[in-house]
């Protein structure tokens, strides 16, 4: 069994990226600029646009936090949309969610121009992903296409099982596990809260890639000997043996099913830090895309 180890690709990535960067810096050339916007206090949110901006620190990139009052209008935030949009300075900008419950989060979302989309959610990155053309792929996707990749996990050909069809993972990880290439050239079959005999699928399965959100769901009994696991679930479960009073767990039970596995993602420490490494990797695309044209 072989760990999937997310932090530490990550560090690497970041690493090529910041090398780059430094390198672009040296031929007088405009180093990648990403903002992020956030609405309101909420607490898990200001911890990872937080994080975000470090991440750009470290790397070399210029970052604005763009941080708006929780009253704001929906056409007020449609404004700040617009102005970023327009903002040549700009490469790309993410939309910190959830957004207050006033604002429709699909009007938002699809109000950002898809070449700053550095979070791949527009759906005119999603349907150049679908065709197979160069785009910003959602960054958690992209993470983990990136760790089998690195680690030179054999996708070609294998029966890769999704558990989630949300638009976030589940179903950009369905596209991307059948496309062409490596990773990819897998056969994949996407299951979800209405599948019937689920374990029917798992059982059967080279690769399970689980983003569900129920702790500890995919049990040792699911799966065969040499399955290769990614584990996109993180929830929050009380633990009064912990200092923090809780325990991050994720949607695999990761004692019994790792004795079987030839590789496995941990939870923290496997997808997570992927997904930042990545949404760097997504804006110095879009630099370079810009500074093409």
């Amino acid at each position: 069994m072989q760990i999937l180890d997310g932090k530490k690709t990550s560090e690497d990535i970041k690493k090529e990226i910041a090398a780059e960067v430094q390198q672009m810096k040296a031929n007088g050339e405009k180093v990648p600029h990403l903002a992020a916007v956030i609405v309101g206090n909420n607490g898990a949110s200001l911890t990872y646009v937080g994080s975000k901006v470090r991440s750009c620190e470290q790397i070399g990139f210029d970052s604005t936090l763009v941080a708006l009052p929780e009253t704001i209008t929906e056409a007020e935030l449609l404004d700040k949309i617009k102005e970023l949009n327009e903002n040549e300075d700009l490469d790309g900008y993410i939309v910190q969610l959830p957004l207050p419950k006033h604002i429709d989060e699909e009007k938002i979302l699809l109000a950002i121009d898809p070449q700053k989309d550095v979070d791949g959610f527009h759906p005119t990155n999603f349907g150049r992903m679908a065709l197979e053309m160069e785009t910003f792929l959602p960054a958690t996707p992209f993470g983990i296409m990136e760790l089998l990749e690195r680690y030179k996990v054999e996708t070609s050909g294998k029966h890769t099982v999704v558990i989630g069809r949300s638009h976030i993972v589940g179903r950009p990880m369905s596209i991307l596990m059948s496309r062409k290439g490596n990773p990819g050239d897998s056969t994949v079959t996407l299951t979800h809260s209405r599948t019937k005999n689920l374990e029917e699928y798992t059982k059967n399965a080279d690769i399970i890639i689980t983003a569900l959100g129920v702790p500890e769901f995919l049990k040792a009994d699911m799966v065969k000997d040499g399955v290769v696991i990614i584990d996109v679930g993180i929830t929050r479960v009380e633990d009064a043996t912990n200092s923090k009073g809780y325990v991050i767990k994720g949607d695999v039970d990761f004692d019994g099913v790792s004795k079987k596995s030839s590789f496995i993602t941990p939870v923290p420490g496997g997808v997570g830090p992927m997904t930042i490494a990545m949404l760097l990797k997504n804006t110095l695309l879009a630099r370079k895309i810009r500074s093409r044209k």
